[in-house]
């Protein structure tokens, strides 16, 4: 059984700085990391290091940028399905300020174009027992019907719907959903992070979890509401926790592990990833993923 992954992966610019710039304004970066991004791929990564089997799917340019993300990618994932398009590879510009915080900028044209049901290959893998984890980078509809076919051919779903797209997306065919608090609000209207929980689930979701940063996260599990406590870090990158979190779950919920203790490992994972600088080269690796779920 696998994990199927469908979604983005980009060039990751890095700048870091003591304060993020205000309008109109420029400032000179204390230092600047490039590599690879994406959230596809780094929640790909995230839920291989776990132990999970995990095929990549995701669309890339034909340039010297896409040979070296698949480089990159091939030393962590052993199936990767890139599909090649005639667009730049996709990059994202990512600023970081003296706490820890980021704001960021995609350049998204692959990601906007792909299809990954027009070939057909992607149905043709999947298998009753298999899971589809996907998330907010490819066309609204595109991911309504990668989750419509993934359920009726039996698999597991998880959706991590970041970044939202601007029209409603459809949530009937998913199995786990993984949001942030503001994420779950703008789903639901509701601000209080229960009651956002309660109205996913009763728009059919079965199991919600909503990462709340530095209070943990929120899980409903049928009836019951569990408080997942953070780990206390000294923060210095918060790139990609939310990817961390949910690749991390995503592995861990495919290995067996009931929804709130692969919760509480992955909130653990994202915690270690905060605490370091860089986005994939932040997350836990395989033997730290190891202690982290160990009894």
């Amino acid at each position: 059984m696998a994990i199927h992954v469908v979604g983005n992966v980009c060039v990751d610019s890095s700048f870091h700085l003591m304060r993020l710039p205000q309008p109109g304004e420029t400032l000179n970066a204390d230092a600047i990391d490039e590599g690879l991004g994406g959230k596809g791929a780094n929640q790909a990564v995230a839920a291989a290091r776990t132990g999970a089997a995990v095929t990549l799917w995701a669309a890339v340019g034909r340039d010297g940028a896409a040979d070296r993300m698949q480089d990159l990618l091939s030393t962590e994932l052993e199936d990767l399905r890139l599909s090649r398009l005639d667009l730049p590879s996709d990059r994202s510009v990512v600023l970081v300020d003296g706490r820890g915080e980021n704001v960021i900028v995609t350049a998204a044209s692959c990601a906007t174009a792909f299809d990954p049901l027009r070939e057909g290959m992607l149905t043709k893998a999947f298998k009753k027992g298999d899971m589809l984890l996907m998330q907010g980078n490819l066309q609204a509809s595109v991911t309504a019907s990668c989750l419509r076919q993934a359920r009726a051919a039996g698999l597991f779903t998880v959706v991590n719907p970041s970044p939202l797209p601007s029209v409603d997306i459809e949530l009937d065919s998913v199995s786990v959903l993984i949001a942030n608090r503001p994420e779950a609000e703008r789903l639901t209207g509701e601000g209080d992070p229960r009651a956002a929980a309660e109205r996913l689930r009763a728009l059919g979701i079965d199991q919600v979890v909503i990462t709340l940063g530095g209070d943990g996260a929120l899980v409903l599990d049928g009836p019951a509401a569990l408080n997942i406590p953070s780990r206390p870090v000294d923060v210095v990158d918060t790139s990609g926790a939310g990817d961390c979190f949910a690749g991390t779950l995503a592995g861990l919920l495919h290995r067996g592990l009931p929804l709130a203790r692969a919760a509480d490992a992955a909130s653990a994972a994202a915690a270690l990833s905060v605490s370091r600088t860089g986005t994939l080269a932040a997350f836990p690796s395989r033997a730290e993923l190891a202690a982290l779920i160990s009894p």
